[in-house]
């Protein structure tokens, strides 16, 4: 299975009432993000079998958005596996619950999402036992709002393929649409 782990795009600034932040929308940038992250995903051709998200707003806006933009017509599921309190152990429930998708995109929150990924690539066993405090059992992965990390879970452990940060995938958008000619100087 090829599992694509994206960070909820911009939603501004937190709020300090747990309601109202659950509430959050995305921002302008962070819908505009949406749509390039799309279309870089359109231009790579990728399709996904199934899309699960966080309940929290930003979080289904963010796959509703690029789910759309991509051409997805399922239903987009919600977890509170992926919700900002859940746990490796609720992250990986929702993996064998999914596990017969060949492409399955989830969508959530940090600091949950950055440690799950984290776990995924190197698990607790994996750590020495003098040395569990210091690996604390995971990769250091950071993925900021609008990150997108495909990681492999075929065979054997898991494999990260790549990782599209924001910047990246403005970068792409920005090549992809601009003209196909370069300008030169008329002198």
């Amino acid at each position: 299975m090829n599992l694509y782990i994206l960070r909820h795009a911009s939603a501004g600034v937190k709020r300090a009432n747990p309601v109202l932040d659950h509430k959050r929308p995305l921002d302008k940038d962070g819908k505009r993000h949406c749509l390039q992250l799309a279309h870089v995903l359109n231009a790579m051709k990728l399709q996904f079998d199934l899309i699960v998200s966080s309940p929290l707003k930003r979080s289904m806006q963010t796959a509703s958005l690029v789910g759309t933009e991509m051409g997805y017509e399922a239903k987009i599921l919600s977890s509170a596996a992926l919700a900002p309190d859940a746990t490796f152990a609720q992250f990986q429930k929702l993996l064998r619950e999914y596990s017969g998708h060949e492409n399955l995109l989830v969508v959530g929150h940090n600091p949950n999402l950055n440690a799950f990924l984290g776990s995924l690539l190197v698990p607790a066993a994996a750590c020495p036992a003098s040395g569990l405090d210091a690996c604390a059992g995971a990769a250091c992965v950071r993925l900021r709002k609008g990150s997108l990390a495909r990681v492999n879970l075929a065979r054997g452990p898991a494999a990260l393929h790549w990782l599209l940060d924001p910047r990246t995938v403005r970068a792409l958008y920005a090549t992809s649409t601009a003209r196909s000619r370069r300008k030169t100087s008329r002198k």
